[in-house]
């Protein structure tokens, strides 16, 4: 029905409620949100996108979300997704700086916060790696391994593998 649709923030604030379910459908929403640019143009490349990774054609899926990211610069999710592909291509330093041009955009993108934090796992940052898995749980308590990414970080960061 009309209205029936959340906010961004009433979607944040369920995130952080008692209510698990009300929490997984604010979360499902969230990433609907998100992946909505108003450009029907733009939501065709990331999608396009979406379907390269998937098949894993990595330099073709990085291809189409470039295009995208010159297009529509100001839209968060492109530099996500372009995220996203890069860490699955083992570009964890490349991946970091799309992770930081997504969150310079959207300051609550628990996914960003938590790719974010594997790339630092995966390069051996272990303290910068448990310092943004922190941020995500703080915005999204019941992230998906957040909680054990998080311990194993700190107890990396703890036996001075850290940088």
């Amino acid at each position: 029905q009309a209205g029936s649709a959340m906010t961004e923030a009433e979607g944040l604030k369920a995130l952080i409620g008692p209510d698990d379910a009300a929490a997984a459908r604010a979360e499902a929403e969230l990433w609907a949100m998100w992946h909505r640019s108003g450009n029907p143009e733009i939501d065709a490349l990331l999608r396009e996108g979406i379907q390269l990774m998937e098949r894993r054609d990595l330099a073709a899926a990085e291809d189409a979300i470039a295009r995208m990211i010159a297009r529509a610069p100001e839209f968060a999710e492109g530099w996500n997704k372009r995220a996203t592909v890069r860490y699955v291509a083992e570009n964890y330093e490349g991946s970091i700086a799309d992770c930081e041009e997504t969150l310079r955009r959207n300051p609550n993108h628990f996914g960003a916060l938590s790719g974010q934090g594997l790339c630092y796992m995966a390069i051996g940052r272990h303290r910068e790696a448990a310092a943004v898995f922190r941020r995500a749980l703080v915005v999204q308590p019941r992230l998906q391994g957040g909680r054990r990414n998080l311990s194993v970080a700190m107890g990396e960061a703890v036996r001075g593998n850290g940088h």
